[in-house]
């Protein structure tokens, strides 16, 4: 039996205009890159809203031009990393059709850990294998914030998915420390909602998948879901925001899931269809 979660933006009548067009503003911004890489970290932040504005016109990510602002987005999250590990010299980065020359810019202050879990959740989405093993090389220190932006249970999670994927040892060590220091009332930074409906269910899903239980994460991620709905409409400023549109770390990880040979009986907007499935495979180059 399929489970639906029901999103709660409705695409007006010009919802698709509205996200071409911040397509074309991410483009532009590409373009720009090759001059100067000081803005990347806006570069990366449009084409994550241009992603949920397509998925409020596109629930099911069915239109090529969704896919393309997947790849795009998951593209400059990639080279935001890359141009900011590197100190001097250029970094060649693949983005929006084309091999591009891209200044290295060193550390940044952005290149954290909340912009870290984006980029890996839209390589796992977009099962770029190459761009994950990439991220997931990045030593956990040069994720720290200065500001100390991010609660320590933050960088376990981290540590925790980049473990995994490099097949390290000690996994269930971390993600039971994970477990522990992601509980709301040990959490010192991110406000409790936060934590309980937006940074905890990726966790709880992923180790779904670790412990190969696939009858618990149907409801595992309807539970998710549901929680990602409560948050974004927990006020009406929230209710209105795009932002609201695609669960990215559920998506993630029922990504995760599908490519295991998981079911998953859940159809849900904050799912598209057609990001779950890789239906778009091969479309174009990555």
């Amino acid at each position: 039996m399929v489970s639906v979660v029901p999103g709660h933006l409705v695409p007006q009548p010009d919802a698709e205009a509205f996200a071409d067009r911040l397509s074309e503003r991410v483009a532009r911004r590409v373009d720009e890159l090759e001059e100067s890489a000081d803005m990347i970290d806006f570069a990366f932040s449009t084409a994550l809203l241009a992603l949920q504005a397509h998925c409020v016109a596109d629930p099911e990510a069915d239109r090529l031009e969704t896919w393309k602002a997947t790849v795009t987005a998951m593209q400059l999250g990639s080279a935001l990393f890359a141009v900011t590990g590197a100190g001097e010299g250029a970094v060649e980065c693949f983005i929006n059709d084309r091999l591009r020359t891209i200044p290295a810019i060193g550390p940044q202050s952005y290149a954290d850990a909340g912009n870290w879990l984006n980029a890996f959740w839209l390589a796992l989405i977009c099962r770029e294998q190459k761009r994950m093993t990439q991220l997931c090389e990045i030593p956990l220190e040069r994720l720290r914030s200065p500001e100390g932006a991010y609660d320590e249970f933050v960088y376990h999670w981290i540590d925790v998915q980049q473990t995994y994927w490099l097949r390290r040892p000690e996994l269930v060590d971390k993600l039971m420390t994970t477990f522990e220091t992601s509980h709301p009332d040990a959490a010192r930074i991110a406000p409790r909602d936060a934590v309980q409906c937006l940074m905890y269910p990726p966790l709880n899903l992923f180790y779904q998948v670790v412990r190969k239980r696939e009858e618990e994460f149907g409801p595992a991620l309807v539970e998710a879901l549901n929680l990602h709905k409560t948050y974004w409409t927990a006020d009406e400023d929230r209710a209105t925001k795009r932002e609201g549109a695609l669960a990215l770390g559920p998506l993630a990880m029922a990504c995760l899931a599908h490519d295991g040979k998981f079911p998953i009986d859940v159809e849900s907007p904050f799912i598209p269809k057609y990001l779950l499935t890789h239906g778009w495979l091969g479309e174009f180059p990555t």
